[in-house]
């Protein structure tokens, strides 16, 4: 297993310091620290391609993006970037960072969520954008989706029409409606370039994925 050292190179010891100042976020695997450390190697990966990319910025924002834990079925979900980068700019604040990069972290975690419709301004935001959109697709993505489903109380599928070909899609009810309702709209407008071609990569399994479920469940494809 790599270690903090391996991951986050000569930002360690800041890894390491703002893992500290997070909360247990209770009991969602979908957002614990496994997620936050694929996020940081989506990162770290997707700012290699890039030029003038501020390192630090992007660690902190990328290890305090989910510091409040909201919820997929929580009204306060729409709002949990934002409630997120409150928390994040109180964490910086506390550890004597200039306002500055404060914002730009802030800044960073609110337009993390694609839902929250705030445009990312920052080559920073719009890597962390793109890591975090990253981890909820491909295999990661499938695993997560079922987890998420198993914690909501949803079906695997419907078994009178598998794939929604007579009705409307319902991934409240069904964690295989969640692909077609999302997860294959998600590769959509990727913010960089390396981020793009590794959605679309993801894509692909996702959908052969859900291609040979069919197939076992009833021996159609989708």
């Amino acid at each position: 297993m790599d270690t903090i050292a391996t991951l986050f190179g000569d930002r360690a010891e800041l890894a390491e310091q703002l893992l500290a100042c997070l909360d247990s976020g209770g009991d969602d695997g979908a957002h614990d620290r496994s997620h936050l450390l694929r996020v940081w190697r989506n990162a770290a990966s997707i700012a290699d391609g890039e030029t003038g990319c501020d390192r630090t910025v992007l660690t902190a924002a990328v290890i305090l993006h989910d510091c409040v834990a909201v919820e997929k079925d929580s009204p306060l979900r729409p709002q949990a970037s934002r409630l997120a980068a409150a928390r994040a700019r109180e964490i910086l604040t506390a550890l004597g960072w200039d306002q500055s990069a404060i914002e730009a972290t802030g800044h960073a975690i609110e337009a993390h969520s694609f839902s929250a419709g705030i445009a990312p301004r920052t080559l920073e935001a719009r890597i962390v954008q793109d890591a975090d959109r990253l981890d909820a697709i491909g295999a990661i993505g499938i695993a997560r989706c079922f987890y998420v489903a198993g914690r909501m109380g949803s079906s695997l599928y419907d078994p009178a029409d598998p794939s929604a070909a007579h009705r409307g899609l319902d991934d409240r009810r069904f964690a295989l409606d969640h692909f077609g309702a999302k997860l294959f709209k998600v590769a959509d407008g990727f913010r960089t370039e390396a981020g793009q071609a590794l959605a679309d990569e993801r894509t692909r399994t996702m959908r052969g994925f859900v291609r040979a479920m069919l197939t076992e469940i009833e021996g159609t494809h989708e």
